[in-house]
């Protein structure tokens, strides 16, 4: 599969170079295992979602695909818009799924730690006078985290696992649906929706800012390859890891020399 559409690419660079794996490398089932492999994802409902996940996914890729094979040539903005369009709603859904069960999984550990995981349950089991089997589902749920405690910790570490990367989708999340900054409801995001085709897979890179300051870009692709790779367990972040990364992401604006009276609290 070339990169680009005279191919010089991949003549060029190696597989380990490319900072992409090329489409047709690409494990379409490895997003299910990543999701999969987080604690509490034993939900079929919860499944139901990475299903759309993975059909949506990989329809937006071949989109994408097409889009990198156009670059250098005249682009079709139709074409543009309808990957914007599904990019972003595909960014949505990526985020409420991962923010349920972030929810959830907090849940679950702060009712370990009070001991109310057995209230829980015998909430969740009281008869509703009809048959509710999502309530039953998560009684069992709690039933085994109850029996073992050390899935607890599981949890626990699934949580740091997602944290970094669910961070960096709720702010592309923030920008694109609130046209905020997330974290500074008062300050106006900068280009919401507005995204640059990647020259190496073709996915839209948005911007992810805080007034002047550039914190990166994130695409359907970067958040797609982070959740495949959530099935690798042997690099965990740290809580050290994610205060250092927590704290880059509150930088603050520079002040404006040639403005007087600057303040970094300012909207720009």
């Amino acid at each position: 599969m070339n990169h680009d559409a005279d191919g010089d690419d991949e003549d060029r660079y190696t597989d380990e170079e490319a900072p992409y794996v090329w489409f047709d490398q690409i494990d379409w089932s490895a997003l299910r295992r990543g999701l999969s492999s987080l604690e509490l994802f034993d939900d079929p409902y919860l499944s139901l979602q990475i299903t759309n996940l993975e059909i949506v996914d990989r329809f937006i890729t071949e989109i994408e695909q097409d889009a990198l094979q156009r670059v250098g040539d005249k682009m079709d903005i139709a074409h543009l818009a309808f990957l914007n369009a599904q990019s972003q709603m595909w960014i949505f859904s990526a985020y409420e799924l991962l923010r349920t069960w972030r929810q959830r999984a907090k849940d679950v550990v702060k009712l370990s730690k009070t001991g109310g995981l057995v209230l829980k349950i015998e909430a969740l089991k009281r008869d509703q006078g009809y048959l509710h089997p999502t309530r039953q589902l998560r009684a069992k749920q709690l039933e085994r985290i109850a029996a073992d405690p050390k899935i607890i910790e599981t949890i626990k570490e699934d949580l740091r696992r997602t944290h970094i990367q669910f961070a960096l989708l709720e702010h592309l999340r923030v920008s694109l649906a609130k046209h905020e900054v997330s974290g500074k409801p008062k300050q106006i995001a900068y280009a919401p929706g507005y995204g640059r085709v990647n020259s190496w897979c073709g996915s839209l890179d948005y911007q992810l800012e805080s007034g002047r300051v550039i914190l990166g870009t994130l695409s359907h692709r970067d958040v797609a390859d982070a959740i495949r790779a959530l099935a690798d367990r042997t690099d965990i972040p740290t809580d050290a890891d994610i205060a250092s990364f927590d704290a880059s992401m509150r930088v603050s604006d520079f002040p404006d020399p040639f403005r007087t009276n600057a303040s970094p609290k300012e909207d720009f």
